[in-house]
């Protein structure tokens, strides 16, 4: 399987040459590959693909399965002008249709409860501070998982307390200005993290014991067991996700601006800047009927009809 992992990487260095990012690719077809090893073939046939593509550990509601076969497809195009007897699965084989869900709203005491409960699922002091530093930042910043990964020691300015996101989502890169609590977490994650890997081999912030970064299918493993261990959400009718914190940021945000009688409206543009949305309409779709939300959108919007 090593030629068809050095066919992997020359596919994602070309197609990175012609600007595309390929965040998924990159991400899901070294497991695809692993998957056509363990069934004994080094060429890409529809029915390997769909067993890969269709494994239970995502649900098939949701959009993993059809962007597993988007980035297979692509592959066995390229892999096709290699191997003659590539198959490559056609279009409409596994289809998503986006549909809303109802994210789960984290408050403040179940974001406690899950870096709280890190040490107990994971024993390594380093690993575990990785996970609960990365924990707390996506629920401080509203940031994407990917874009935490990929954030390095020269992305943040300490002086200012500003975090750059660079390259992110549609190419755009964005500066996020930080409570200060963040940056002091940011600051004794880092002073661990020097003193137990001294040489990395990865320039991202976030490092494994072995100086590599954080692997994206690990950290959505462990968090998922998290969940499960601490009990968060358990009775809710929303199972939590790792991006719901993302959602609840954005929530959190409008509930503080409403409380303090600003002008939300007017600011939206801005947490659709910080968040990385390409318009206020895309930021529209992390907006939940959260109860508090409501009732303080109700009140404005009765002050003002009562006038």
């Amino acid at each position: 399987m090593n030629a068809l992992s050095q066919h992997l990487e020359d596919y994602l260095r070309l197609r990175r040459g012609l600007g595309h990012q390929l965040a998924d690719a990159a991400r899901l077809l070294p497991s695809f590959i692993e998957h056509l090893g363990v069934n004994g073939t080094s060429t890409i046939t529809v029915e390997c693909a769909l067993s890969w593509v269709q494994r239970p550990d995502a649900d098939p509601t949701s959009s993993v399965w059809a962007r597993r076969m988007t980035a297979v497809r692509g592959f066995a195009r390229y892999m096709s002008g290699i191997d003659p007897y590539t198959e490559i699965p056609p279009l409409g084989l596994v289809t998503f249709r986006q549909r809303w869900r109802a994210p789960f709203i984290y408050c403040e005491s179940d974001v406690v409860a899950l870096m709280e409960g890190v040490p107990w699922l994971i024993p390594t002091p380093l690993r575990a501070a990785t996970f609960q530093t990365m924990i707390g930042l996506l629920a401080a910043t509203g940031m994407r998982v990917g874009e935490a990964i990929a954030l390095r020691w020269a992305d943040i300015d300490w002086a200012e307390g500003v975090l750059v996101v660079r390259a992110a989502k549609f190419n755009k890169s964005r500066e996020l200005p930080l409570d200060p609590s963040t940056v002091e977490a940011l600051s004794a994650y880092a002073l661990l993290r020097d003193r137990v890997v001294v040489d990395p081999s990865s320039p991202t912030f976030f490092l494994s014991r072995k100086g590599t970064a954080v692997i994206y299918t690990d950290f959505s493993v462990k968090f998922r067991e998290l969940v499960r261990v601490t009990g968060v959400g358990s009775g809710s009718p929303a199972s939590p996700r790792i991006h719901d914190l993302r959602h609840s940021f954005a929530v959190k945000t409008l509930i503080g601006w409403y409380r303090e009688g600003l002008d939300v409206g007017a600011l939206l543009p801005r947490l659709s800047t910080y968040l990385g949305h390409l318009s206020p309409g895309h930021t529209y779709w992390y907006l939940s009927a959260a109860p508090e939300l409501l009732e303080l959108a109700g009140a404005r919007l009765e002050k003002r009809t009562s006038r």
